[in-house]
Formats: structure tokens, sequence, C-alpha cells
């Protein structure tokens, strides 16, 4: 079925681990979607127009709404698709909190080990890591400190095998839910290892089970869409975002406001535009650009920052 102004569009690449995160989501949902393929580096001819300049993998589009960074994907899902609803009575919000420790100290072991671990990048992956990130992606470095980091991969491992250690099926409780995918993606990644690296969690009996369980929720029902297409998508559709002030907002900010938004960590490039709405764990902006005419970006406020522009 082609896609339209209400299909989800997934922009990302099959060996983003962040992308795997959404996957599961979906799979976990059973949603049909729609993949459009990005490059793994810059340039992203396809993708900055939508996001203006917002240049991280995954995206998510739906008509002329534009999702960045995985957070604000999944709860964006959470709230258009609750049938199968991803926080329970165990978890009525912890789960965006612990998927600060799965993306971040979690997931910068994996990357340690990955990397010090001979897997082969070229020198452009390397030049394109090291001007999103800001500083040297230094290989030869990760490659000393491999030892070191394959203990901390082996504590934040073991968590999750304490966790599981009552013989509950999913790390939660029954059912399969956000700290499910937070910490999963990680285990996905190292999948992509050798079988040296893959040994960090081969050891962990109860993660093992634990992942075939979450390998069986499949991803959904995939489809593909050419990035053009989207364009086209988002170009012809209408944000369904409605302008709305937060009484409760730090800083004063009030629909119409410029502002820039970008990530706290890397990827700081800052993304311009004028506010439709903002909460505690939201800020949608409105940008245009003359590939896909106005669009409404949505961003998650946890790890990112927005300041005033003008």
């Amino acid at each position: 079925m082609a896609a339209t102004a209400d299909s989800i569009i997934l922009h990302q690449y099959d060996i983003s681990p962040f992308s795997e995160k959404v996957r599961t989501v979906l799979g976990i949902k059973g949603l049909e979607w729609h993949a459009c393929i990005q490059p793994v580096i810059m340039p992203k001819p396809d993708l900055v127009p939508l996001t203006g300049g917002y240049r991280k993998i995954p995206v998510m589009q739906i008509g002329a709404d534009i999702y960045c960074d995985s957070q604000i994907i999944i709860r964006e899902l959470d709230r258009r698709f609750p049938k199968v609803p991803l926080l329970n009575a165990s978890d009525k919000a912890i789960g965006y909190g612990l998927g600060m420790w799965t993306d971040r100290s979690f997931f910068q072991a994996v990357v340690a080990v990955l990397f010090g671990g001979n897997w082969q990048v070229d020198e452009a992956f390397v030049k394109d890591r090291e001007a999103l990130m800001g500083r040297p992606f230094d290989i030869q470095a990760m490659r000393a400190g491999v030892p070191l980091m394959r203990e901390q991969l082996r504590a934040h491992v073991d968590t999750l095998e304490q966790q599981l250690a009552d013989g509950r099926p999913f790390l939660l409780g029954d059912r399969p839910g956000l700290f499910d995918v937070d910490a999963y993606h990680n285990i996905a990644f190292i999948r992509w290892g050798s079988k040296e690296i893959q040994s960090a969690v081969n050891v962990f009996p109860r993660v093992l089970a634990w992942e075939e369980r979450i390998k069986a929720l499949g991803h959904g029902k995939r489809q593909e869409i050419a990035p053009a297409d989207a364009l086209a998508i988002a170009r012809a559709a209408t944000s369904i975002e409605v302008a709305k002030a937060d009484p409760g907002e730090p800083n004063g900010l009030k629909p119409g406001d410029r502002v820039g938004v970008m990530a706290d960590d890397y990827g700081r490039e800052p993304i311009q535009g004028e506010v439709v709405t903002s909460s505690a764990q939201h800020i949608a902006i409105r940008r245009s650009d003359p590939a896909v005419g106005e669009v409404v970006v949505h961003f998650p406020r946890m790890g990112f920052l927005v300041t005033r522009q003008g």
C-alpha cells in the first residue's frame, strides 16, 4: 500500500541501533510502517529539508509532522497507537528515565568495545562522526581502552541479568515495555560485532533468553518508500499540531517565539523555528523549506536544550 499523510515513515538505515529501538516498538504494537533509507554519513539531502538541519537517525515523519530522536518518536507512537501501550502498572514513566542510562553510559560502552574491537570503518565515517561529536573519533584510543570498557559493558549487561533473576519474561513484568526497548537496542548493536565482542552477552543466560523473546516480536509490517516520495508527502500535508501555550513553561516560551533546539550531547547544531507547543517532555517548532513547505518539527525536552533566537 502506498504511503499517505497518515502513514508512519521512518527515516533510518538498518544498522542504526536507535532505529532498531523504534523498529522494536513497531513490532510490539504490530504497526504498518514505511522505511525510508537515509545515508549513514552526511550529506543527507533528503533528510535535512524535513528537520532543518538535524542529522541524527532515526527521524519519524507522519505527514508534515517530523519527530527527531527515538525518545519523542516512541512517545508519539504510544500516544497515537495506545491499544498496545509501552507503559503499564509497573512503569508509569520511569522507562523514559531508564532510557537516559541505556542511551548514554550503556550505549557508549557498547560503542567503545565495538569500534575498539577492530570493527572496520573508513576515513569518511571517522571524519563524519568527528564533525557530529565535535571531538576526535579516536579509534586507537578506543582500542587501548577496550579492556576497561569490557568491564563497563559487563556491568551493564549484568544489571539486566539481575533484573531478570526472578524468572520474569520481560524487564518489568509479564509483557514487553519501554524498558525492554531501551535496553534491547544495545544488545542488537553488539550482535553486529565480532564473535569475541558478542561473548560479552553470551555468558548471561537470562539475558540470552530475554533477547530471543524480544527478537520474536519482530518489526511490524515494513514497506519501503523512496526519499523523494516522503518529501512529496510532507509538501502536500499539513501538520496536525495545534498551537497551545504551556502555563508551566520555565522560561516563558509561548507560541510564535523564535527558538533554537539542539541536543545536549552531540549533534549540537541548533534547529531554528517558531514555537507551536511545549510541555515538560515535548517542544514543537514550525519551520519551512523550499523542498517541503511548512512542517512542524518535534523534539523531546530531556536531553535537548531550547534557546531564544532574536
